[in-house]
């Protein structure tokens, strides 16, 4: 297993060095549901203990976290969650998760900071919380792909103290010390949740950028679609580990020129956006954003054509040597074909010969 020290030490250096090169930091926040028998082995998976613990695949663990428990899940947070897929309702959820990547740009301490923070702002003290914070390995970039996962209980703590059996009752809102916690998304409509989630969204990239203004980094995250970013670009499928391992190594290294030609026109078109002409011509304003506009569009468009040809290039070489290697298997085998049949003739003529034909 990887020493915590040599690791933090380690990823503290390179984000202190990639700070120094990257133009933007990348934005992700997915909201999750936890299903009722999930929520123990899920915790397990996020805390890299019972079957996650010891094996090499998953030593990616950072730094983790819990808060909020009850008396009788206060020393194991797994107890709790335990509790929930044995009480929660049938078909009911046990959880909620909410998994969010974390800049690169920070170190092991200050991104721990920055998810200790969300957390608080987020939870408080209102809901039973455990997080973890992981850095895999990229699967196309090899570099740390850091990112944080936080499960929750929906149940509101309302300083009643219950026991498990109760903890997960419906709750009772004439007498709540007879009923269960209430369910923070209990009633609320499909739009209403819908709405949450943006400004959830919102708020992650609000309080990243605030940690990364803190430690002195001048890249920003967007929460915002591209189209609302103003950035002319179809989002990239994500690959996956399996996707990726399907890939060739041109194919490898088409992903990653295009990523780095986009990452040039957005950064291109973020200075554009935030051009200001501080004499007060605007018409030269306008024509400098213009300008740079064709010259990010121009650019990105000779990079794509570059890939395209060496695309095609490695496509044609491919089709010519699978075609040669066609023929060449065709030859050999019809040369083992004369051979074997040669080999015939003579043990049919070495028989004749023994018959006295």
């Amino acid at each position: 297993m990887r020493s915590a020290e040599g690791q933090k030490a380690k990823a503290t250096a390179t984000s202190k060095a990639r700070a120094k090169v990257n133009g933007m930091a990348s934005y992700h926040l997915t909201a999750k549901i936890g299903a009722k028998g999930k929520a123990a082995s899920h915790s397990a998976y996020i805390s890299r203990e019972g079957k996650y613990s010891g094996r090499e695949r998953y030593e990616d663990l950072e730094a983790t976290g819990h808060g909020n428990m009850p008396k009788w899940a206060e020393q194991e947070p797994v107890q709790f969650w335990n509790a929930a897929d044995e009480y929660e309702r049938a078909n009911g959820s046990a959880y909620r998760e909410i998994e969010v990547a974390l800049p690169r740009e920070l170190t092991p301490d200050e991104r721990r900071s920055l998810v200790e923070d969300f957390v608080r702002r987020e939870l408080g003290d209102q809901h039973v919380y455990q997080w973890a914070i992981h850095t895999p390995k990229a699967a196309l970039e090899k570099g740390e792909q850091p990112h944080a996962h936080i499960m929750y209980s929906e149940r509101r703590l309302d300083g009643i103290e219950r026991d498990p059996d109760q903890f997960f009752k419906r709750y009772n809102a004439k007498n709540p010390e007879k009923g269960g916690a209430q369910k923070a998304s209990g009633g609320k409509a499909r739009g209403e949740l819908k709405q949450e989630l943006l400004e959830l969204r919102e708020r992650w990239a609000d309080v990243q950028n605030t940690h990364l203004q803190l430690n002195g980094h001048d890249v920003r995250v967007d929460h915002r679609s591209l189209k609302d970013q103003g950035i002319d670009r179809v989002p990239e499928k994500h690959l996956g580990g399996a996707g990726v391992r399907a890939l060739d190594q041109l194919d490898i290294a088409a992903v990653l020129e295009r990523r780095a030609a986009e990452g040039e026109q957005e950064r291109a078109q973020r200075n554009v956006s935030s051009l200001i002409d501080l004499s007060g011509d605007l018409a030269a304003a306008k024509a400098e954003r213009t300008r740079l506009q064709e010259q990010a569009t121009r650019q990105a468009a000779e990079k794509a054509q570059a890939r395209q040809e060496l695309t095609s290039g490695a496509a044609d070489f491919r089709a010519r040597f699978m075609a040669e290697r066609a023929a060449k298997q065709e030859l050999e085998r019809k040369a083992e074909l004369a051979r074997q049949a040669g080999e015939r003739a003579q043990l049919e003529a070495k028989r004749m010969i023994e018959l006295g034909v």
